[in-house]
């Protein structure tokens, strides 16, 4: 399919020191750092595989490691800027932008989601999972009420807020010991955003902010095969002991998600999502350069679909969402 929009496509300033995970050979990680600040490189293979417009998102953990909020606000803007400068007035018809927002400071970071929209003509934002706000255990996830007037932000400005999959903190991963390989996107990445995601559906924040969109990667972690059984067994529990939502995980998940493909090349995985969500709810992405394009487009281009959800769900839908003029 020529004409696709890919909507997790990572970027990093050349002078940004890029989280390194464990057990990758050093040639793939080689490669991925060479690409990441790489424009040229990036639309060559873009042409080859089909790709029409790339919206680019900062790799993780983006600035919600940065504990000083200070610093974090000054290096979102510094991020912003450069992106909109180096990537899209460099070619605006092949690369848009996902900023990134401070959210330790979640007042800052409703105004730097308006500057990158409205001033920068970025599309919106991808936030690396929770954000530092101290020492150790010391975080903040999505749903807390300090972040609720970013989510006003966001609904206002009619953009949708991508979360991308964060390393678990240290305090978290007694169960992976010995097995410090699975702590990133071998296992780690999937079960804290799945866990932030589902804080954000018990937590009110979609009652609050109904039109609200949150985009998850990776065909949701696997969290769209869970959530019946969390359903079912709220039916059991006692009021209030869940959180101040007002109705069911698998409704929110079908009124203010998205999910994405990146990653996935899996076809009885991808045949399940559309059972569940729908073509409509469905959007292609690589997650370039951690995959290989070539090969996630291939995938994509010989899926068994029909011709009119394909053009969904590689193309109209992230145009829709992130207002990508065609």
């Amino acid at each position: 399919m020529k004409g696709k929009i890919a909507v997790e496509e990572h970027f990093a300033l050349p002078d940004m020191e890029v989280a390194k995970a464990n057990g990758f050979r050093p040639e793939y990680l080689a490669n991925v750092l060479k690409r990441l600040p790489d424009r040229v490189q990036r639309l060559e293979v873009m042409d080859e595989v089909g790709i029409e417009v790339s919206l680019l998102s900062l790799t993780e953990p983006g600035t919600q490691g940065i504990i000083d909020k200070k610093k974090s606000i000054e290096q979102a803007q510094r991020i912003n800027d450069w992106l909109a400068e180096y990537f899209v007035k460099w070619n605006p018809k092949r690369f848009q932008g996902l900023g990134v927002v401070p959210m330790q400071d979640p007042a800052a970071a409703a105004r730097e989601l308006e500057r990158m929209v409205k001033d920068l003509g970025l599309k919106g934002t991808m936030i690396n999972g929770f954000s530092n706000i101290g020492e150790g255990d010391e975080i903040m996830y999505l749903d807390e009420k300090p972040c609720w007037e970013f989510w006003a932000a966001a609904e206002q400005l009619n953009v949708p807020i991508s979360l991308h999959p964060r390393v678990p903190l240290p305090s978290q991963r007694r169960s992976m010991k010995d097995y410090d390989v699975i702590r990133g996107s071998l296992w780690g990445f999937g079960r804290e955003t799945c866990e932030h995601a589902i804080r954000l559906m018990l937590s009110g924040v979609f009652d609050q902010y109904p039109k609200a969109i949150c985009v998850l990667g990776h065909l949701a972690e696997g969290l769209i095969f869970a959530l019946p059984r969390m359903d079912a067994r709220m039916r059991y529990q006692e009021p209030g002991t869940h959180g101040a939502h007002k109705r069911m995980p698998t409704e929110y998940f079908r009124d203010n998600f998205i999910i994405s493909t990146s990653g996935i090349t899996h076809t009885p995985a991808m045949h399940n999502a559309l059972i569940e969500i729908g073509a409509d709810k469905l959007i292609f992405a690589v997650d370039y350069p951690f995959e290989s394009s070539h090969e996630i487009c291939a995938w994509f281009d010989a899926f068994p679909i029909n011709e009119d959800d394909r053009l969904k769900i590689g193309r109209l839908n992230a145009a829709k969402y992130w207002h990508i003029a065609l």
